[in-house]
């Protein structure tokens, strides 16, 4: 599993001119999913998420998580982090979960993402999403659990 995770203002997904999620400020979530991925690293990344250290402290010092600070979590699924770019110029993705499993763990994080921490918004999986942040920093990480095999 692999999420790019971003600190940000206020953000929302669009799908066909409607918000189908937005947040405030806090993070936004791209998620990607491998073919091996399991409730293992679900749920691990569904406890990660709220305590990554990303936002400033008094001392303006990365200290800070959304446990300290408040915020809501804009959760995107997005199968392209595990292109492949290395040979030739089109990206490959076979490293990425089959459509089928991707729905079904993409739904399962969200769920499990909801029973740790309360304000989760989403975007639609397989939709064509623009998605709009500000993000503040600016703060990008990316954060990978790979698979217990």
């Amino acid at each position: 599993m692999r999420c790019v995770v971003q600190r940000s203002g206020p953000a929302h997904v669009d799908i066909a001119g409607e918000t189908v999620g937005a947040i405030d400020r806090g993070l936004v979530v791209l998620a990607a999913f491998a073919p091996g991925d399991t409730e293992v690293e679900l749920a691990w990344m569904a406890r990660k998420l709220p305590a990554l250290r990303l936002f400033n402290d008094g001392q303006d010092k990365m200290n800070l998580s959304l446990r300290d600070t408040g915020g809501g979590i804009l959760l995107v699924s997005q199968f392209t982090l595990y292109g492949n770019c290395r040979k030739g110029n089109r990206p490959s993705f076979v490293g990425s979960a089959a459509p089928e499993q991707a729905a079904g763990l993409y739904a399962r994080f969200g769920e499990l993402l909801r029973h740790e921490w309360p304000t989760v918004a989403e975007g639609r999986f397989a939709a064509s999403m623009d998605v709009s942040l500000s993000n503040q920093g600016p703060v990008t990480v990316i954060v990978d659990r790979e698979a217990e095999v």
